[in-house]
């Protein structure tokens, strides 16, 4: 087994846009960091994305630390050019491409002497003071373990599968699931011919559109986001009041006043608009109640209904992947998401990046938290240089 890392103080495992913009903030700070990522480039998992998937946040609120999108992206920036951004962004920091991570190890019995030692697939071990965890918050598709689901005869894939294009031109859709994921593919799929499609909803979902006013929703997040939580449950009720109409005529009531009570509880953001409800509206796109379980070729629901699709597309999320990595140390819930917030210190040496829910937007998320990941990796001696007496005089000006 080879051993490395002499000189290097952080390992970011990932090379996603929250390992990138970790160590972005963690070089600038002076510390010597290396990336480590299980793919052959940076952001692979952008690069699966169906072409023509955009950001819902807006350029100029999703740039990370230290460069910005460029306008020549757009409004909304595509996937494809996120990639090319976050390509530029990375050529300036240390990437190991091709180094799947299979063992995070402390070493040190006491938080002083601590070290981390990583060891990848190909059986290099690297050692550093300090590491990121930066894997992702949609790491691994999930498909809940439904009865009935492995003797249904028709079509299944998850969301992360679809390629649209006319994937499903003429086919009979149920898309399961009332988040983003769903309510995009159900968008794409009626405008590239599928013959129906149906969206089976277990909770209503927020709603909210994509600009208010001349305001972009994400910056109207941004302010509402430090409110506190009933009031800002309050003010985005009374907002999608005005401006998303009643579906409740296609079975989908107005939910509760809890928009921001959802994302901090149950980390479930809401869904922004790119021709939903124009779909509920007309029918294009019908919702049905839950689905409880699979016969082999029918799909029956928990109002009893039964359904017969010839595709069943699972918009039902993702998980950490996290637990064999780390599920014995007590830093990981019952769902398998991180305890300690992203950008704090976790355990001696060890942090997060990348895993904060936040109806603000993710990437600009990233950006905060590894800002403040930064700020805790900041030597000492930037203490004190952060500004020097002018001998000119006697005010203090900041260092140059």
């Amino acid at each position: 087994m080879n051993s490395r890392g002499n000189g290097v103080d952080v390992i970011v495992i990932g090379a996603g846009p929250a390992g990138l913009a970790a160590a972005h903030e963690l070089a600038r700070v002076g510390r010597r960091v290396l990336i480590l990522e299980q793919g052959g480039s940076v952001a692979s998992s952008w690069r699966a994305h169906r072409p023509g998937l955009r950001l819902h946040t807006v350029r100029r609120l999703s740039g990370l630390p230290g460069r910005a999108i460029p306008r020549a992206y757009g409004r909304h920036v595509a996937s494809s050019d996120l990639v090319r951004y976050l390509e530029q962004y990375a050529k300036d920091l240390d990437v190991r491409f091709d180094s799947l991570v299979t063992a995070v190890q402390q070493v040190g019995d006491t938080p002083a002497h601590t070290r981390w030692t990583v060891t990848t697939a190909g059986g290099t071990m690297y050692n550093a003071a300090s590491i990121v965890m930066a894997t992702g918050y949609n790491r691994l598709p999930h498909i809940p373990d439904l009865p009935g689901l492995a003797d249904f005869t028709g079509s299944t894939l998850h969301v992360s599968e679809y390629v649209g294009a006319g994937q499903f031109a003429g086919l009979d859709v149920l898309v399961v699931g009332s988040g983003n994921a769903a309510a995009e593919a159900a968008t794409e799929l009626v405008a590239t011919g599928a013959g129906r499609v149906t969206m089976a909803v277990r909770t209503t979902p927020h709603i909210v559109r994509r600009r208010v006013g001349g305001l972009s929703m994400q910056a109207i997040s941004i302010a509402m986001n430090v409110l506190p939580v009933r009031l800002a449950d309050r003010l985005a009720s009374a907002l999608a009041r005005l401006t998303v109409p009643d579906l409740s005529a296609q079975k989908l009531p107005r939910p509760l006043p809890d928009l921001y009570t959802r994302v901090r509880r149950d980390r479930s953001v809401p869904v922004h608009d790119t021709g939903i409800v124009r779909l509920l509206q007309t029918g294009a796109v019908t919702p049905v109640a839950a689905v409880v379980r699979f016969e082999p070729d029918t799909v029956v629901l928990a109002d009893g209904r039964q359904l017969r699709p010839d595709v069943v597309m699972f918009a039902t999320g993702y998980r950490r992947g996290l637990d064999h990595l780390l599920g014995d140390r007590g830093l990981l819930d019952e769902h398998g998401d991180p305890r300690q917030a992203s950008g704090q210190q976790a355990a001696p040496g060890l942090s997060f990046v990348g895993f904060t829910v936040s109806a603000t937007g993710a990437l600009r998320q990233m950006a905060g938290d590894a800002r403040r990941l930064a700020n805790r990796h900041r030597p000492v001696r930037h203490l004190f240089t952060a500004r020097t007496r002018s001998f000119a005089g006697d005010e203090l000006r900041p260092a140059r």
